[in-house]
Order: C-alpha cells, then structure tokens, then sequence
C-alpha cells in the first residue's frame, strides 16, 4: 500500500505544507503589481491634469 511507503508520504506532506504559501504568494505578487500600476497612474495623472474642454472655458 502507498501509505506505507516513505518517500511517498514525505512528497504528500512537503506538497500540502508549500502549497497555501505557493498560492498566497502568487496572489499578493498580483495584488502589489496592480497597486503598482494605479499608483503609476496616479502619479502620471498628477503631473499632466486632464484639460478642460474649450467651451467651458469661454463661458
């Protein structure tokens, strides 16, 4: 039986203990990269505001 096998018991455990970590470390990497990018454009915003059309500037 597997079970009683040690290398396979060994490869079950070390995949079920890095498994949630692979899988958070891949969301957060997600999540800092689009906080990267709206800070970015925030920043990019800031520097070159958007201009007013032409006719709410003549009334």
């Amino acid at each position: 039986m597997t079970w009683y096998n040690p290398i396979f018991i060994m490869v079950a455990i070390g995949a079920l203990w890095f498994m949630p970590g692979i899988v958070l470390r891949r969301l957060t990497e997600e999540k800092v990269k689009k906080l990267k990018i709206k800070a970015q454009e925030r920043k990019i915003a800031s520097l070159y505001p958007k201009e007013e059309s032409k006719e709410s500037q003549t009334k």
